[in-house]
């Protein structure tokens, strides 16, 4: 599976310990975050891995910063993206199992570095169930269709 890391200038060591463990799990990482510990804006990584994820352009995406709930807000104004704020391994199993997420979105500095290895792993061998799941996962799919504003924020 191809996926893509983004991170703003609290996640650059998580971001590093996880394209290892990717690559150790026989997945492609790619690193579309930060690089170092100066300050920058969460959005500018969200929206490069989320924009990513809706093309197809790599299969799923991976997000931290400081709580994850900003990289998570971000990531789900881009159409086609299920992105999930995860802080255990039962938060992460159920975003794929229930909600079909196609980014994870991760705390670095709330959650143990185990903890978050273990939760990847999990997310990326979680199927999702689909039956009444898929029922709904399309008329959130449906609603992002009919309110796309790409080209007219307005709406008009």
């Amino acid at each position: 599976m191809k996926i893509a890391v983004g991170n703003d200038h609290r996640g650059v060591g998580i971001k590093h310990r996880l394209l290892a463990l990717l690559k150790d799990l026989g997945h492609e990482g790619r690193d579309m975050g930060a690089a170092g510990q100066a300050s920058v804006d969460y959005p500018d990584f969200a929206i490069t891995v989320s924009e990513a994820v809706s093309t197809g352009a790599v299969d799923r995406g991976i997000l931290i910063c400081g709580t994850g709930h900003g990289m998570c807000i971000a990531a789900n104004k881009v159409c086609g993206v299920r992105a999930a704020n995860c802080r255990d391994i039962v938060d992460a199993e159920l975003s794929r199992r229930h909600n079909d997420s196609n980014v994870m979105c991760l705390s670095a500095d709330l959650i143990g570095e185990e903890q978050i290895d273990r939760m990847v792993q999990s997310w990326l061998a979680t199927d999702f169930e689909g039956g009444r799941h898929a029922r709904r996962i399309e008329k959130v799919a449906a609603y992002e269709k009919a309110h796309d504003h790409d080209h007219d924020p307005q709406g008009k």
